[in-house]
C-alpha cells in the first residue's frame, strides 16, 4: 500500500489532439511498500470538472467505456414495503414473488412506501453540498487512511494508478450498538470540527433510518427465500454497516471515463438513493441497462456477502456509474454489513443434495480486509476472495507443518 510523502508538485498532462495543457493539477509523491517512489495524481473536483481534457489515468479501456447511446431502462419491480409489512396475504405473495424473481435474475429492485421521512432524505441530499463544496484541503481533514474503509477519498488515487473513477466519496461507519449510539455524529465532528455537528446529526439520523429499513427488507428477503421469520433480522443484529456520500463532478469527456467502474458490491445489501441525475447502470445478460432516479424510491441490490449467505440463489450483479458533461451527480448509499466477526454461512434450508454449498465460511471482517488491502472490487471479487482464502489456508498449513 503506498504511503504519502509530504511533497507535492504541479503536474502538466498532454493529450494527442490538443498538445500540452497547463492544468494546475496537483500530484503527490508516494512510496510503495518496497520503498520505491511513485507519483500519483490528486483529484481536485473544483479543477477537474472544468478541464477540456482529462488525465490518462482516468481514461478507461475502449471495451469498458460508457455506451455511445443511452442504454435501455432496466425493468426493476417496485416493491410496496408497507403493504408487505401489513401481513395481507395477497400483498405478501405479490412482494415475495417479485423480489424472488428479481434477485434470482440480477439482484436489483425498488422499494416504495418505505416509511422514510421525505424531509430527512431531502436534508441528507442537501447537506452533501456542505462537504463537497469545501476546498480539497478542508475535505482532506477527513482523509481515508491506507487500509481503512472510512473517510474521504478523492478518486482512490492513493490506491490505484489507472482506470481511476471520476468521483469523490465520504464513507462513515455505522454500528447498531448502544455503546456507539452516535458513532456517525461523533466521527464527523471529530474529523471536520464543531461546524459540522448539525451535518453529523443529519447523517446519524439517516443511518438509523437506513438501518431500520434494511432490517425490514431482510424480512422481505427471508420470506422470499422461505426462511423462518426473523432469521435474517437476527443475523444482522449488531450490524457494522457503512454509509457513503458519492459525488460525481461534471466531466468534459464523459465518454472516456466512469464515475465508478464495473463491480459487484462486496457487502450484504446496498440501499441507494439517487437524486435527480441519472448515472446508475446495471449489466444484465451481457448488456448495460439504466435505472433512472425515482424521488419516492430507493434502489436496493444484493451484494456478494448476501449472495454467499443465500448459497448463490440470489445474485450480486455487475453495475457501474457514469458521469455527464454538464451536471454533477450525487447519491447516498447505505451498505448493510453483518458484525465484523459474524460467520457468513447459509442456513440449512438453503442447502440440499441438489443445491450443495458453494462458498466456505468466512467473516465480513476478512472480506472487508481483502477488498481494502489486496483486491480492487470488480465482477470477480467473491471468486478471487475464495481463492485467496484457500491459498491463505494452504500457506498457514505449510507454516504449521514446518514448525512441527
Amino acid at each position: 500500500m503506498p504511503t504519502e510523502s509530504l511533497s507535492s508538485c504541479m503536474q502538466i498532462f498532454t493529450t494527442p489532439n490538443n498538445g500540452p495543457q497547463s492544468s494546475c493539477l496537483l500530484s503527490r509523491e508516494t512510496k510503495t511498500e518496497d520503498g520505491n517512489k511513485q507519483t500519483s495524481i490528486v483529484f481536485d473536483a473544483s479543477i477537474f470538472q472544468h478541464q477540456s481534457s482529462i488525465p490518462p489515468q482516468f481514461i478507461w479501456p475502449e471495451n469498458e467505456k460508457p455506451c455511445n447511446k443511452p442504454p435501455p431502462t432496466l425493468s426493476v419491480p417496485p416493491i410496496d414495503l408497507n403493504a408487505f409489512l401489513s401481513g395481507d396475504p395477497l400483498a405478501v405473495s405479490r412482494a415475495t414473488t417479485l423480489v424472488d424473481a428479481a434477485c434470482r435474475k440480477h439482484g436489483f429492485f425498488l422499494v416504495v412506501n418505505h416509511g422514510i421521512d421525505s424531509e430527512l432524505i431531502h436534508q441528507a441530499q442537501m447537506k452533501m453540498n456542505l462537504f463537497f463544496e469545501k476546498s480539497l484541503a478542508e475535505k482532506q481533514r477527513a482523509q481515508r487512511k491506507p487500509g481503512d474503509h472510512c473517510g474521504y477519498a478523492s478518486s482512490f488515487t492513493n490506491r490505484f494508478s489507472s482506470k481511476l473513477p471520476w468521483k469523490e466519496t465520504l464513507s462513515v461507519r455505522y454500528c447498531a450498538d448502544q455503546q456507539q449510539s452516535i458513532i456517525v455524529e461523533n466521527y464527523i465532528t471529530n474529523v471536520m470540527g464543531e461546524e459540522f455537528k448539525e451535518f453529523g446529526n443529519v447523517y446519524q439520523k439517516y443511518c438509523e433510518a437506513m438501518s431500520n429499513l434494511s432490517l425490514k427488507i431482510m424480512e422481505l428477503l427471508g420470506a422470499s427465500l422461505g426462511l423462518k421469520p426473523g432469521y435474517l433480522r437476527e443475523f444482522f443484529d449488531g450490524q457494522d454497516s457503512i454509509m457513503r456520500l458519492n459525488y460525481y463532478p461534471a466531466c468534459k469527456k464523459p465518454d472516456d471515463t466512469l464515475g465508478t467502474g464495473p463491480h459487484c458490491d462486496p457487502v450484504s445489501l446496498t440501499i441507494l438513493y439517487q437524486a435527480d441525475v441519472s448515472g446508475l447502470e446495471v449489466c444484465v445478460d451481457g448488456k448495460w441497462h439504466s435505472i433512472p432516479p425515482k424521488s419516492d424510491a430507493f434502489v436496493v441490490n444484493i451484494g456478494d456477502t448476501f449472495m454467499a449467505l443465500s448459497n448463490g440463489i440470489y445474485k450480486s450483479c455487475l453495475h457501474r456509474a457514469i458521469v455527464n458533461r454538464n451536471t454533477p451527480r450525487k447519491s447516498l448509499a447505505f451498505f448493510l454489513c453483518p458484525s465484523m466477526g459474524k460467520v457468513v454461512r447459509p442456513p440449512q434450508e438453503l442447502i440440499s443434495s441438489e443445491m450443495p454449498r458453494i462458498y466456505p465460511d468466512f467473516t465480513w471482517q476478512t472480506l472487508l480486509k481483502f477488498t481494502q488491502t489486496h483486491y480492487r472490487a470488480d465482477m470477480n471479487t467473491l471468486d478471487a476472495f475464495m481463492n485467496w482464502l484457500e491459498e491463505s489456508s494452504l500457506e498457514n498449513n505449510i507454516i504449521k507443518q514446518c514448525r512441527l
